[in-house]
């Protein structure tokens, strides 16, 4: 196996995908073993019977540079029972028991302003644009909570391509789905309706944003954004927007839910700091979800670990006046 070694951290470049039952033995070998073994030993357990009766979504392993984290995946019951997802309520739980008759399906997503081919997309043409990968990212959320996640999809580069940007569209605006009849959430005025999100247009065309159809090796579960979500793994997880029906191509900086309700404590970049803390908590440590209430703190990585991919983004910009 060849790894990429970036700033002391080890990216595997390529291995072989494992279905989502074997995580969870991957967790239990992990922590018995040393991380070599544990490694060894996953070729063999790739044999492991799929469970649960969802719907599998292949995918190869990806080969993008920091696309594998080695670190072990959170359970997948946790990941699938503990989310933010406010058009379905603001508790953690809700999103899990409230989402379950979210309709996936027809559905459709609207490319749309300074780009060559706007047009409407039915789901199936967006997953043709792309080779699913499979990618093991850390998500890192703004309450300072975390999970490591197998995320199945493509880079929103190639979507990006596809349709041709104009040469005036310097950001990519990201709408979701707004609908009273199926999500209770949008009874309450936490934040506008339809959520919005944005990126500048060489943040969305970096190969670590994701366009993500699954996790786990299967599709999406509503409560994580089914059928299609955003991915940014080095920023704070509401730039993650999830059930995407717009992704629209403007000139000028899209203004989001989060900092049209509050913006003095969420800013358009967002990006994973510990050295900026929220108006109301320190960003310096978060919790690992899965690790129990008292478990320790980790300590927060700027960037989400990502620095060495992305940091160069930010070359020049004050990280601190640009939150």
């Amino acid at each position: 196996m060849q790894y990429l070694k970036d700033r002391g951290y080890v990216h595997p470049v390529a291995s072989e995908i494992t279905p989502r039952a074997v995580y969870a033995q991957r967790r239990q070998l992990i922590q018995g073993l040393a991380l070599g073994a544990a490694s060894a030993a996953l070729p063999a357990l790739a044999a492991a019977p799929r469970t649960g009766g969802r719907t599998p979504l292949p995918a190869v392993r990806s080969a993008v540079p920091g696309a594998l984290t080695m670190e072990a995946p959170t359970a997948y019951d946790d990941v699938t029972r503990y989310n933010n997802f406010y058009e379905f309520g603001t508790d953690k739980a809700d999103p899990a028991q409230r989402a379950q008759k979210l309709k996936t399906s027809p559905w459709t997503v609207s490319i749309e302003g300074l780009v060559k081919k706007p047009g409407r997309y039915d789901l199936d043409a967006l997953m043709k644009l792309g080779a699913m990968e499979e990618r093991i990212y850390r998500l890192r959320c703004v309450e300072g909570w975390s999970m490591v996640v197998p995320w199945v999809g493509f880079s929103l580069a190639q979507l990006i391509r596809r349709v041709e940007p104009l040469g005036n569209a310097r950001y990519v605006q990201f709408e979701t789905l707004a609908d009273r009849a199926q999500m209770p959430g949008l009874s309450s005025n936490v934040i506008p309706w339809p959520y919005v999100e944005g990126l500048r247009m060489d943040e969305a065309m970096h190969p670590l944003a994701l366009l993500a159809f699954g996790l786990y090796g299967e599709v999406l579960p509503p409560q994580n954004g089914a059928p299609l979500r955003l991915v940014v793994p080095w920023k704070y997880g509401f730039k993650s927007a999830k059930s995407l029906v717009a992704i629209r191509f403007v000139e000028q900086q899209p203004r989001s839910a989060w900092q049209a309700t509050a913006p003095q404590e969420y800013g358009f970049y967002a990006n994973v700091n510990p050295n900026v803390d929220h108006p109301r908590w320190s960003q310096a440590s978060e919790r690992r979800i899965g690790e129990g209430l008292f478990a320790k703190r980790r300590p927060t990585l700027l960037f989400n670990g990502y620095e060495a991919q992305v940091g160069s983004l930010y070359a020049g910009l004050d990280l601190k006046k640009n939150y």
